[in-house]
């Protein structure tokens, strides 16, 4: 598994592109990305298979519609989030929209939308030689998502930053929530694994658990 990072120039989203072989999926194709990973996906000759978001708000999504058009494939995410792709603004807040500056005329929604559940908490999605484990992780949206590709890392979207957790202020968010995928998903983790979060430094596991003060609080 070989895993490559565009940061969009909007809000400063990770967007990661995780490639088996010659197989790979784009993960989190936010505003302005979706030239820049063309010419990564074409120029390493890979074959994309999916586009997937960690969450459906749109500096996760924007870009989404233009890269499934281009290589003719389907957009993923979990079932509790797919209704935010038809409205990228619906569930933002009118200050946090304008801050993204983006234009909902401009906004090109994915023609397939292939929205997966996740029983028992997660999922095993394959896309040709790459295979990823989708832990449901909400708390930020309802159907936020934790990727765990084959190897030493997890993708955890606007789940887990280094030093911080995602907000939970937003149309769908709750704090209550967000505390219990803390405990019961993120302690959870392998410490070993290192984590590409949705903005922001690279950490891991370990460090976060030991330093990050929202996983401090749930050892007391």
């Amino acid at each position: 598994m070989e895993l490559r990072v565009v940061v969009a120039p909007v809000f400063g989203t990770n967007c990661c592109v995780v490639s088996a072989g010659t197989d790979c999926v784009v993960v989190d194709a936010g505003a302005g990305v979706a030239e820049a990973v063309g010419r990564l996906i074409d120029d390493a000759g890979l074959t994309p298979r999916a586009v997937l978001a960690t969450h459906g708000h749109a500096d996760h999504t924007w870009d989404a519609g233009a890269l499934c058009e281009r290589y003719g494939i389907p957009m993923r995410l979990h079932e509790a989030d797919a209704y935010r792709l038809a409205d990228p603004f619906g569930t933002l807040s009118p200050a946090l929209e304008a801050a993204l500056g983006l234009h909902r005329d401009d906004y090109q929604a994915p023609a397939v939308i292939e929205p997966f559940a996740t029983p028992g908490g997660s999922a095993l999605l394959t896309f040709g030689e790459v295979t990823l484990r989708a832990l449901h992780a909400p708390g930020h949206t309802e159907g936020s998502t934790l990727y765990r590709p084959d190897g030493d890392v997890v993708l955890t979207g606007d789940v887990l930053f280094a030093g911080s957790v995602g907000r939970t202020d937003l149309h769908g968010g709750s704090g209550q929530v967000m505390a219990e995928t803390l405990r019961d998903v993120v302690r959870g983790l392998d410490p070993a694994l290192a984590v590409v979060p949705g903005h922001g430094p690279a950490t891991t596991v370990a460090r976060e658990l030991e330093s990050n003060p929202f996983l401090a609080a749930e050892r007391r």
